[in-house]
């Protein structure tokens, strides 16, 4: 990292690289009409690295710190390595750049928004306008899909599915094979505490175990644990643990038997 020294705040690649923060290999596309922007709010600036094959396509926004690997995709108007700044549950955030990795084969869809300090694994997918809030990592093959929001610093494995419309809240931990319906939402919260100067928010992230299945438009509470290969049906309040291997639905969602083998 090196301070900025008057570099203007946006940059082309031609731009970048003349400044010296630009690391493409022979064979890597970026659009002209993509924008950089190598300085955090702190003003410090982190070099782009773009290995062969990756591309980047016109009007995305990429970040100081952003490394994408080889075959992997930045779509027209995706936003990428973006700085935390402001308030947010209890803590507050300074601008602050961070390493992103956009490894190999992996696709970032148009109009997506992926924060400093991200992880996405190889060949995974994010879906149009979706959301990974800072310290997100992504396994390998993972397809989250569009209009989904992880929140901080949440863990999803490899060949997971997170269908369309979910919201994963902070710290969420989604082993691997999980599926996810669409609209599923997820809670870590259990006082809903907010701005409070006396008590910072104690959070109980949910855990979703290897093959664990959450039907669409369920609500999984603070603290609670999906079991290995537990199938959740549609449209259930999940207010407490779900062994492993269970069939569980309803609203509050009991355990009705077993997962067929």
């Amino acid at each position: 990292m090196i301070a900025s020294s008057g570099l203007p705040r946006e940059m082309t690649a031609a731009e970048l690289d003349e400044a010296g923060l630009l690391r493409a290999e022979q064979g890597a596309q970026i659009s002209p009409f993509a924008v950089f922007v190598p300085a955090d709010a702190l003003g410090l600036l982190r070099v782009v690295t773009v290995l062969s094959g990756a591309v980047i396509g016109p009007f995305a926004v990429v970040h100081g710190g952003v490394s994408v690997a080889e075959q992997a995709r930045i779509e027209e108007h995706a936003v990428v390595g973006k700085p935390e700044l402001g308030y947010a549950v209890g803590r507050t955030y300074p601008g602050a750049g961070a390493d992103t990795t956009i490894a190999a084969g992996a696709v970032v869809r148009s109009g997506a928004v992926v924060y400093a300090d991200v992880h996405i694994g190889v060949n995974t997918v994010v879906g149009h306008h979706t959301l990974l809030r800072t310290g997100v990592r992504v396994g390998a093959e993972t397809v989250l899909g569009h209009h989904l929001t992880v929140e901080r610093a949440s863990r999803i494995g490899r060949e997971v599915r997170c269908s369309p419309g979910s919201h994963i809240t902070s710290s969420t931990h989604i082993a691997d094979r999980v599926f996810l319906g669409a609209g599923v939402r997820t809670i870590n919260d259990k006082t809903l505490t907010w701005r409070d100067p006396a008590r910072n928010p104690v959070l109980q992230p949910p855990r979703f175990e290897t093959g664990a299945k959450v039907g669409s438009g369920s609500t999984v509470l603070a603290g609670v644990i999906i079991g290995a290969q537990a199938l959740v049906g549609a449209g259930s309040l999940v207010t407490r643990d779900i062994p492993a291997g269970a069939l569980a639905y309803g609203s509050p969602a009991r355990v009705h038997g077993q997962v067929p083998a």
